[in-house]
Parts: structure tokens; sequence; C-alpha cells
């Protein structure tokens, strides 16, 4: 009778999942229909979707049929915002940036609105946005309506960052420092740096400029983390990102990096204007904090090499060689071994461990912090901070780091090591079986995740990076955000998996620019908020970021989900709910929805069909 038993509840949950599935696939096939996109052609997908399904069929057992008066209520309306608002940073507002002291760039940092200044409605696109091109395309071009500022076509003309051409712009993956093309200039770094093998795969790149860096190191199947502040240089993270290319808005002035501790393969300087000498050092012992033992750090450009390009560089060869000798002094105190300097460009290696720089101790002073990732809205300081605790001379601090895809799925160090406590290796297996299930229903009922529609996806709880590392494709990359509210902080995880995140609180808006995201995932995020913020505040945040047509993909908690669709209702949004992919009896749904296109100065109504 068991067994019996057992069989039917298996058929039924089978019948479960076709019933959803077929469900879904009739919801992504309405939606295709107002997909429009100059690559994703939607409606064409969608009806290729349609045809392996019958449409007429409907699942009893789909969530919303059997509790439409919970589920289908809307929301207040929101109104589009100004045309002023088409690239509002709320955090890297102009106006409001130059109401603080310009000291250590203090003002390009964050500066969020009061409460009472948040602004309650939709950031409006631009006319004429489009779709951004699939990767690798969108690497060389980018639809001039969707950034239409030419400013570094004028300012960096003679440096190959960017062209202007018709209705697009071009990027022929020049740089200041490599006019040559990014290419060449990442083959010298080769000679040095170990690319191939796998070992370096994640990159942070300070003052990134329009990230050319960063995306041609795609090629080495490296990841680089960009930043730059939002200045007189306008909308170069905007033009990274429709690009296709991982950045924010950040800078190095006074508050530490939202990255965790030993994150980082290697660090990247190409003439990213960062004092490295000024605040006895400090700057320099930021990036030894997020590098990695036997991470490696690049400067190019001024002031390498001063004696043979001071002229080039049209300035006093003492004030060149008086910077270079400060940043020789304070890589000689943090202990990295100088591999390589020829042309214009240096390379330092951190060290393994602390007792490779013995001489170390009586030189620098040490950072105090128990803990080393708590960094949020924290003061840098000029301190450096220790390697973790090793035994042996050869050991590196922190463990062998495996090789790139391997440790994708390997457990990480710092879980086999107890330093997470309550995550094991046993815990982190799980968690990556697990989300391999949940991406495969995902994909199940959306088969456009991974056609190469979604490029910048963003996990908004990322736990352990599992579903990043179940998505993990050459067409796309994943932001992981670890909320600074979250019970167990396992960013170090992530990047230990050669994935990239970053440290953020949802209750405030992110560094980023408007419609940058073609995908977000937000599993459990409203529940973890429900006692911090307002919902309809991160909902109109994950609005702000959310490309026209993009994607959302809840999952949480049914009476949480209620709760959300009731606001995105009114939102420019169509949902729909559905069951877990076990069935109708687990309490936690999913929620999916896409963004309608619309653009500044339509009037079309927010309300979302039903």
């Amino acid at each position: 009778m068991a067994k019996k038993g057992n069989a039917a509840e298996s058929k039924t949950r089978s019948s479960i999942s076709i019933f959803v599935v077929l469900g879904l696939c009739c919801f992504f096939y309405i939606l295709g229909a107002w997909q429009r996109s100059g690559f994703g052609k939607g409606d064409s997908i969608a009806i290729e979707v349609t045809k392996q399904t019958d449409c007429s069929i409907l699942s009893n057992l789909n969530f919303e049929t059997h509790h439409k008066d919970e589920a289908g209520t809307i929301g207040d309306q929101f109104k589009p915002c100004d045309a002023q608002y088409i690239d509002y940073t709320p955090c890297q507002d102009q106006d409001r940036a130059m109401t603080f002291p310009r000291e250590d760039m203090n003002y390009r940092e964050r500066h969020c609105p009061p409460e009472g200044e948040k602004l309650h409605c939709l950031i409006p696109a631009p006319k004429g946005y489009a779709t951004p091109f699939p990767w690798p395309k969108s690497r060389d071009y980018v639809p001039f309506a969707n950034a239409p500022y030419k400013n570094l076509t004028v300012e960096k003309a003679v440096q190959n960052w960017i062209q202007y051409e018709g209705n697009v712009f071009r990027f022929p993956g020049g740089g200041t420092q490599f006019p040559r093309g990014a290419d060449a200039y990442i083959d010298e770094l080769a000679s040095v740096i170990p690319f191939e093998n796998g070992m370096v795969r994640t990159a942070l790149d300070t003052g990134c400029g329009v990230a050319s860096w960063g995306a041609y190191l795609f090629k080495k199947n490296v990841i680089a983390m960009s930043f730059a502040p939002r200045d007189s240089h306008v909308a170069q993270v905007q033009f990274a990102l429709e690009r296709g290319v991982p950045a924010v808005i950040g800078v190095l002035g006074t508050i530490k990096l939202p990255y965790p501790s030993g994150a980082f393969d290697m660090a990247h300087c190409s003439r990213c204007l960062i004092p490295w000498g000024a605040n006895d050092g400090m700057y320099m012992m930021e990036v030894d904090r997020v590098l990695r033992p036997g991470g490696y750090w690049v400067l190019s450009g001024p002031p390498i090499s001063w004696n043979i390009n001071y002229r080039a560089w049209q300035r006093p060869k003492e004030d060149l060689q008086e910077e270079q000798s400060k940043i020789e002094e304070i890589a000689k105190l943090l202990c990295w071994e100088k591999k390589y300097e020829k042309g214009e460009i240096a390379i330092w290696r951190k060290r393994i461990n602390h007792d490779s720089c013995s001489e170390q101790d009586s030189h620098v002073t040490f950072c105090e912090a128990t803990n080393a990732n708590d960094v949020w809205y924290k003061q840098m300081e000029a301190c450096v901070t220790p390697y973790p605790k090793t035994t042996e001379a050869d050991e590196v601090a922190g463990g062998v780091w495996k090789p790139f895809p391997e440790r994708l799925n390997a457990v990480p160090f710092r879980i086999s090591s107890g330093s997470i406590p309550g995550v094991s290796d046993e815990t982190f297996q799980e968690d990556d079986k697990l989300w391999k299930k949940h991406v495969k229903a995902y994909k199940r009922t959306n088969k456009i995740i991974d056609s190469g529609r979604y490029r910048n996806i963003m996990d908004m709880n990322a736990g352990l990076g599992s579903f990043a590392a179940a998505l993990e494709s050459p067409k796309l990359w994943v932001m992981n955000v670890m909320p600074t509210i979250a019970e167990k902080d396992t960013l170090g995880v992530i990047y230990e998996r050669g994935l990239i995140g970053i440290y953020h609180d949802w209750c405030e808006a992110f560094s980023t620019y408007p419609r940058t995201y073609d995908l977000i995932h937000a599993n459990g995020v409203f529940s973890l908020y429900k006692n911090s913020c307002s919902a309809e505040d991160i909902l109109l945040e994950m609005d702000r970021i959310l490309r026209p047509e993009g994607a959302v993909i809840f999952r949480d908690q049914i009476d949480v989900l209620i709760k959300v669709k009731k606001i995105v209702g009114g939102m420019r949004w169509n949902t729909k709910l559905v069951d877990h992919e076990d069935g109708p009896l687990v309490s936690e749904k999913i929620l999916f929805a896409v963004k309608q296109y619309w653009v500044v100065g339509e009037n079309n109504s927010t309300a979302a069909p039903q």
C-alpha cells in the first residue's frame, strides 16, 4: 500500500509540474507578443515555446487560478517621473553631491536622499530606447538613444574610447592607456599574470572609464568588477552596463569599498587618477585588503617609468619621481613583490601569507577591526588588514583556490575551514543542488533565460551564489548582492567560487544608472526587509534599474508575494503568480513579472492586464 501511495503521489506531482509549465508557457507567449526588441524578438521565441504545448489547457493547480480573490487586486497607480529624471541616480545625484566636501572625493561617494526627498514615481526610458544588442555585439555597439551623450566622443577622441556612428555608439576597444586596443594590452599583462590556467578569475578595475578592459577580459574567462564615479565623464558606467560589462558607480574616497577582504584575484588601475601615494598609502592598503593572498596589482600610466615618459606626459619629472617613489615605498610596506615594469606598466604580487614578509611587523600598523568584511559605510583607514592565519611557511593564507571553472562548484575554503558558522560542506552542496533544481524549473517556464536575451542579471539576495552558479554561461553574468542585514555574510564564498558581487542595503538605491539590468532575481528579499523599510520603495528601485521588457523572478512566501503583486500592478508590469515547482502545498511561491515597454512622454495606463 505504501508503494502504491508513493506512486500516486509521484504521479500527482508530475501532473502538477506539467500543468504549471503549460500555464506559464501561455503566459510567456502573451508577454512575448509585446516584448519588442531589436534582438530578443520575444514574440517569435514565445511562439516557438507555444508550439511545444497546448495553451488551451490551463492548470487547475496554478495558484492564481484558485486564489483569484487574493491575487487579482491592483494597487495604486504610479505616475511617470518628469523627463529630467531619465538618468536619475538617487545616491549619486549631482546636485546633492555638490553640497558635500570635495576633499578625498567625499562628494562623489554615496549620499542618499532622506525619506522626504525620495521619488515615488516611475523613471521613464528616453525616446527611442532599444533593447541592447546581444553579447558580444553589445561589447562594440550601443544604441545612441539609450545613453544619448556625446561628451566622451569629443573628450576621448584620440584615445579610441568611443565613436558616434549614425544611431549607435561604437567602442573600438581602446583606452587612454591602450590606444592600440585592449587585446594587445591584456596580452602584455598575460606575460606575467596567468590568465590561461583559470587561477585568475575575478578582477577589480578602479576608475574603469567605459570598461573596455573588463569587456575584453571575458575572452580570457576573467570577470571584472569595474567602478568609476559619476563625474564630468558623463555616463561612463552607464556605457559599460549598456555594453554588457559588470560595473557600478563608485570611487576610492573616504569609505571602504563594498567588497569582502581577500576577494579579488587581481586589481587594476589604468590612468585611473587615484592618488595612490596620498593619505599614508590608505588607497593601496584598501586594494591590499580586497586582494586575495597571491593576487596581482597592475598600475599603468603615470608615474610608472617617469624617467622615460615625463616629456610625453608634460609633467615635471620631479613630481613624477616623487609619486613613483611613494608608491614603491607603500608597496614595500605591504610586502608586495614587484614582478614587472616595462614601458608604462608595473605589476606587483601580494605575498601568499604573513610569514613571507616577517620584516613587516615593525614598520606597519595593522587594522584592529575583528571583522575585516564589516565595510558598509565604514571609514577607510591607513592600516594593513592581517592575513588569515597559517601554520606552514608555504601555506597560502585563506587556502589554495582551485582554477575556474572547477572552483565554481567546489566547496570553498571559507566553508571547509569552518569560517562561516552554520554553513558546512553538506550545507553548501545541498544549496548548490537546490538552486540547480530551481533554475531548471525557471528555464522550463521562461525559455528566454539562457537564450542571450538577458545579459546583465542581478541576484538581490545571493546567499552562497548558487543561483549564479547554476546559470553560469558566457552569454550572461550575475551581480550577486549580499544584503547588509543578511543573517550570514557569505559574499567571500561567492568570490571564492569565481563569481562577483557587492554589499548593499536595499533600503537605499543601488549604485547604478536606470535601465541597467535585464533580469532581477529576488529570493526572500521582501521577507528579509519586511521590518526594515517599505516594500514600495524597494519595488520602485527595482523598476528604476530594470530595462523595459526586462524580467523579474520573485521567490517568497505567499502572503508576501500577494502584497508585492498588488503594488507592481500599478507599475506597468505584467505578472503571473504560480506554485512552487514541488506543488501547491509548499507555502513558498514564485511571481514572474515583465516590465512593459514605455518611454518618456507616453500617457499609456500603468495598469497591468489581468
